[in-house]
């Protein structure tokens, strides 16, 4: 009841939000009914709904839905985001064999609105989508809640236990909890959660596989770019605050490599303004991806990829990649999809969104933790350089991956059972 009165106040404060987003990124101004519960009518009634927040968690869920969709066509499938990143991804990567809307905030009139539209028969949860309303409300009737590939830190674990009546409550509404790690599901259970729903089944992430058309689509940017002769390394998904570090890090590699060639990739594009100005400030020239059109780079040094749906084929591109997000205190992000394309990594210290991913990489040999632009700049260098070196450490990154795939697998398992409980309601 406490949780509920104190969402009164933040009803308005919701919307003044979106707006104000909106006034950056167009797409947070778009569908705003959906997230108060109003949803299109002709999407399907029944569906096993999946809820994947934004991109990253989206493409982790992709192969899960679409294994599941083969095997149950006869069933429904809804997929909601809170982002229009994510959004983008559901469209581009699942396309029409999903039904998709925004999720609704956890407002208690819009997630019971959106309920009543969409009596859902399961919802699966990815991560840490830990919303008291919403499962609430799939528990009252009688919707099984399953959190899968489930992370917890020891920050957000000590968050959780602040409002710990309101946790345990939650955590018991769950029908079952496939955590990653052994440890984040010592957490859950110190948090109050069923030992018997509880297990560590692995992360999906790792399950990543490259999309069927990434040879070809790296092949055109390579020769649409006139990047076959040069040196190209990618810092991907960066934040405020250290786009300035990389983009000093790569006029010290060109002073070595004076062909090299950086693919600055802004975690949101709607950024590619202040990020442009940065690099043109630093001297540097600098092209936009969705203004080149096949005619080359004219020599840019830099180019600013601010499209959509497009890190996995950079990644492919690039020779090494530098993981953004983790020169800041954003935690940094999955350095998997760099992995699968047998890239050497490169991380700041603020890595704690996925610690147990990045020691990994780490303890196999093929992530260098940087603190500077110095010591990115370093780095990127000497791996421009030798060849050989190159190819082994990607090799290694590649089979840290393959040495931890098959989570996917028993989650499948998982699921499976939970949807065939109720395939004939």
């Amino acid at each position: 009841m406490l949780y509920r009165l104190l969402l009164v106040p933040a009803y308005p404060l919701a919307r003044l939000r979106l707006a104000w987003r909106a006034r950056r990124d167009r797409a947070y101004g778009e569908r705003v009914s959906e997230r108060f519960g109003h949803v299109a009518k002709e999407l399907p009634r029944g569906a096993v709904w999946f809820h994947t927040v934004s991109a990253g968690e989206t493409i982790s869920a992709v192969p899960l839905i679409r294994r599941l969709t083969e095997e149950f066509p006869e069933l429904p499938f809804l997929v909601t985001t809170m982002t229009p990143t994510g959004s983008a991804q559901v469209r581009q990567r699942l396309g029409d064999g999903v039904a998709h809307c925004y999720a609704p905030y956890d407002f208690p009139r819009a997630v019971e609105r959106f309920f009543e539209r969409m009596q859902p028969r399961v919802l699966v949860l990815m991560e840490t989508e830990l919303w008291p309303n919403f499962i609430d409300a799939a528990h009252r009737r009688g919707i099984p809640v399953v959190l899968i590939n489930a992370r917890l830190s020891p920050q957000s674990a000590r968050g959780y236990a602040r409002i710990g009546s309101l946790t345990r409550d939650m955590l018991r509404k769950i029908a079952f909890i496939a955590c990653q790690y052994p440890d984040h599901a010592e957490r859950f259970l110190a948090l109050g959660a069923d030992s018997a729903k509880v297990s560590a089944l692995g992360s999906v992430k790792f399950d990543v596989r490259l999309p069927e058309d990434h040879a070809q689509r790296v092949a055109a940017l390579r020769g649409g770019w006139g990047a076959d002769a040069r040196k190209v390394w990618i810092a991907g998904s960066t934040h405020p605050g250290e786009e300035s570090t990389l983009i000093e890090a790569h006029r010290e590699v060109c002073r070595t490599h004076p062909d090299a060639l950086l693919l600055l990739v802004p975690r949101h594009p709607e950024r590619a303004d202040d990020v442009e100005r940065l690099i043109k400030s630093a001297g540097l020239s600098v092209r936009r991806q969705s203004a080149v059109q096949g005619e080359g780079l004219d020599g840019a040094a830099v180019v600013l990829c601010d499209t959509m749906g497009q890190l996995q084929y950079l990644y492919g591109l690039s020779e090494v990649a530098f993981l953004g997000g983790s020169l800041v205190s954003v935690g940094g992000h999955n350095p998997i999809e760099a992995a699968v394309c047998e890239q050497p990594l490169i991380m700041g210290p603020e890595t704690f969104n996925f610690p147990d991913v990045v020691a990994a990489f780490s303890d196999a040999g093929c992530l260098f933790v940087v603190t500077d632009a110095h010591a990115v700049a370093q780095v990127v260098a000497r791996l421009l350089s030798d060849e050989a070196e190159r190819a082994r450490l990607g090799a290694v990154a590649r089979q840290v991956v393959a040495d931890n795939a098959g989570a996917s697998e028993r989650i499948l398992a998982l699921l499976r059972a939970e949807i065939r409980a109720r395939q004939h309601l």
